[in-house]
């Protein structure tokens, strides 16, 4: 998202993580800028039974946890390193800084923000009103414009935990959704989900 070098002179550190390392914890006053440069991470809650429920699934060049370094607020979900992974981190004060100095840095961080914001919507209309293989299509279809994939066929990445987990669906609910799915066509499956 935001220019590597940029984000160095301002200060920030390039930090490894590995699989499945903790980057940040929810309920923790957020204190950095976080940016992927290699590897995967998810925002995820976990409920009292070990469940979880992912907030949002983050790959190289993308930058994550940014909304409560603006409102004085802790982080409401954490951060888990889906692969072994590389984040360019920059203190609270110093991304500020760097906002003021840049205005076009200021309007990628507000798309990316709105992007977010926007999903979260579909996702809550999606989860609330309608039924699984609904579900799955919207999210794969988001997915695709995200990626900016023009292709006839999107090759799905999501595990089916993955897809369960951000439509607020069992795995055997989205197994057997994908089935009924691939059944009228809507999708097609190999190793992968295509649609």
């Amino acid at each position: 998202m935001l220019d590597y070098e940029l984000l160095i002179q301002a200060g920030a550190v390039l930090r490894t993580y590995t699989r499945g390392q903790l980057l940040l914890k929810e309920g923790n006053k957020a204190r950095f800028y976080f940016q992927l440069v290699t590897g995967e991470v998810k925002m995820i809650n976990t409920g009292e039974n070990g469940q979880e429920f992912i907030q949002g699934l983050f790959k190289a060049g993308q930058s994550f946890a940014e909304p409560p370094l603006f409102i004085e607020a802790g982080y409401p979900a954490s951060a888990v390193a889906i692969t072994d992974c590389e984040v360019l981190v920059l203190e609270k004060a110093k991304f500020i800084h760097l906002l003021q100095q840049h205005f076009d840095v200021q309007l990628r961080l507000l798309e990316t923000l709105s992007q977010r914001l926007y999903f979260k919507s579909v996702i809550a209309r999606e989860i609330s009103l309608y039924d699984a293989g609904h579900r799955i299509i919207t999210l794969i279809d988001f997915l695709k414009e995200r990626d900016g994939f023009t292709e006839e066929l999107y090759p799905v990445t999501l595990t089916r935990q993955q897809i369960a987990d951000l439509t607020g669906l069992r795995v055997e609910t989205v197994i057997r959704a994908i089935r009924y799915l691939v059944g009228k066509e809507l999708v097609q499956k190999g190793r992968k989900i295509y649609r």
